[in-house]
């Protein structure tokens, strides 16, 4: 038989590099050199000169990102990669980094430098040409968080168990005010609207006080009182504590989980139980132009309509007003269709290629010819005169405006308008179901920003535009979470999972970058 010569103990004259293993266009060696390039001063402010010398931030840096390039997110598993794997011995000169130090790179010195660095490497893409900065498509996804599953807090069990609180202390104060054996002495009942430790004290104090001096024969129901008042001395106050400090954590969110308080429960399209099933996460958004990444940021609230504003601003504030300026149109779909966001991208001469939430009905046939006649949108409008004709020709004057504020605090204007008389009306059964007169209320300034939006959608550009956010933003997720596993969160807290989410961008803009 006829084999190659094998022998494990050849000594070589010229000894191999690392160079002569890694092939010319390999991605490390992208990683290697797009790093090279950077300024990483703001990673240096986050080492002490004094100390034993550390490892360089450049090295570590290099290595976290072809890790995340490489789908390998454990520090432990980084570790064991720089110990046997080539590219990761280049990338680290043969230093042996143990999964400690990594872990503290990632959560502790990226903290405040990571930013600065993915703003660096998109401006790069955009001095190659691959992407311009001036189209960006937006679109966002949860992202399950590292945290139990059934560790929730919710505002509404806190709310219903502060009123069951109120309840009980207003319940046994008018027993105890019944068997009181002299007139109350007290002014006024107490007033259990609100409850705190302050109203507790008082009204423990009074019922106390009532049951004292009572004189009833129904013992058992007097002895059964002064268990209920001793169970709310020793448990109302402590309770109460409990449900602020959760209030707190809350602040406006509908819940969050005991072990990561930065996460709020959501729905996720990833069920594990297949039934519906909140789960804490995270609501990430990206800005995408070319499949590029050049924006992220991660939030805690649920619905992306909150999130576009800060999401925008935070990409003003990562590249400056200059580059900000040089946006021209934003693309994305009715999860972002608001009177709010409208009026932002207006103000900053950003053309909204987005949907409102009626606009894919406006254009299914079936659904207008089912609806059109009798939907308030297609009621006609006299601007000059600020009146509305109802389906039979009769006029609908305006009865008064009122102002709503949204969780944001952006401040709506409603006006309200009225038919004068639908008595004997022939259509009034299938055109509106109230008892009295047909209302309807209209935001004017949100139907001027939906017709400007729906002239921008219908257009030609609109609707490549349209098209193209389906292939640009959307398999950006996809690649993450499908063809990169990326479907938790490995870090807790909403710094740190926002360091993990743009290691994960990063490394995605570098492997498209090579494609």
């Amino acid at each position: 038989m006829n084999f190659k010569d094998y022998n494990q103990h050849q000594l070589f004259l010229f000894p191999p590099t690392f160079e002569d293993f890694i092939p010319e266009y390999h991605p490390v060696r992208i990683v290697n050199d797009v790093i090279d390039k950077i300024k990483i001063d703001p990673l240096l402010k986050a080492y002490k000169k004094e100390g034993n010398p550390s490892y360089h931030p450049k090295m570590m840096l290099k290595i976290m990102i072809y890790a995340y390039m490489d789908n390998t997110y454990s520090s432990r598993r980084i570790e064991k990669s720089v110990k046997e794997n080539v590219n990761f011995m280049w990338l680290s000169g043969m230093k042996q980094v143990d999964h400690n130090t990594i872990s503290r790179f990632r959560s502790q010195k990226l903290k405040d430098a990571f930013k600065d660095i993915f703003r660096q490497v998109v401006l790069l893409l955009a001095e190659e040409g691959l992407i311009s900065l001036r189209e960006v498509y937006t679109d966002g996804t949860k992202i399950e968080a590292q945290a139990g599953r059934y560790t929730f807090v919710w505002a509404k069990s806190i709310k219903t168990n502060k009123e069951k609180m109120l309840k009980q202390l207003e319940e046994l104060w008018k027993y105890a005010q019944n068997i009181a054996a002299t007139e109350d002495s007290d002014p006024e009942p107490p007033d259990f609207k609100e409850i705190s430790k302050e109203k507790i004290r008082e009204t423990v104090e009074s019922i106390d006080r009532k049951l004292k001096g009572s004189n009833t024969t129904d013992k058992k129901g007097r002895a059964g009182a002064k268990s209920k008042l001793n169970y709310i001395k020793n448990n109302f106050e402590k309770n109460l504590e409990k449900y602020q400090n959760q209030e707190k954590i809350l602040e406006e969110r509908g819940s969050y989980s005991k072990t990561d308080h930065d996460a709020t429960f959501m729905r996720m399209k990833e069920d594990h139980m297949k039934n519906g099933q909140l789960k804490p996460a995270y609501n990430t958004q990206i800005s995408s132009e070319n499949q590029f990444i050049i924006n992220y940021t991660v939030h805690r609230q649920t619905n992306d309509i909150g999130t576009l504003h800060s999401h925008l601003e935070n990409l003003k504030e990562t590249f400056g007003k200059e580059v900000f300026s040089n946006i021209k149109s934003l693309t994305a779909d009715a999860g972002y269709g608001s009177e709010e966001n409208y009026e932002y991208l207006q103000d900053n001469e950003i053309e909204a290629f987005v949907k409102y939430n009626t606009f894919d009905k406006e254009q299914d046939k079936n659904y207008q010819k089912k609806y059109k006649t009798f939907s308030k949108e297609n009621l006609y409008y006299n601007k000059d005169q600020d009146f509305y004709l109802c389906p039979m020709g009769q006029r609908m004057d305006k009865t008064h405006e009122s102002n709503t504020t949204t969780k944001s605090g952006f401040k709506q204007k409603l006006s309200h308008y009225q038919a004068k008389n639908c008595v004997g009306c022939p259509i009034r059964g299938v055109c509106h179901h109230s008892k009295t007169n047909r209302s309807i209320e209209r935001n004017h300034n949100l139907e001027r920003h939906k017709e400007k939006v729906r002239e921008l959608l219908l257009s030609e550009e609109g609707i490549v535009k349209r098209k193209k956010r389906c292939y640009d933003v959307e398999p950006v997720f996809a690649h993450l979470k499908h063809c990169h596993g990326f479907r938790r969160f490995s870090l807790k807290s909403l710094k740190k999972v926002e360091i993990e989410f743009g290691l994960h961008a990063l490394a995605h803009n570098l492997r498209k970058k090579v494609a």
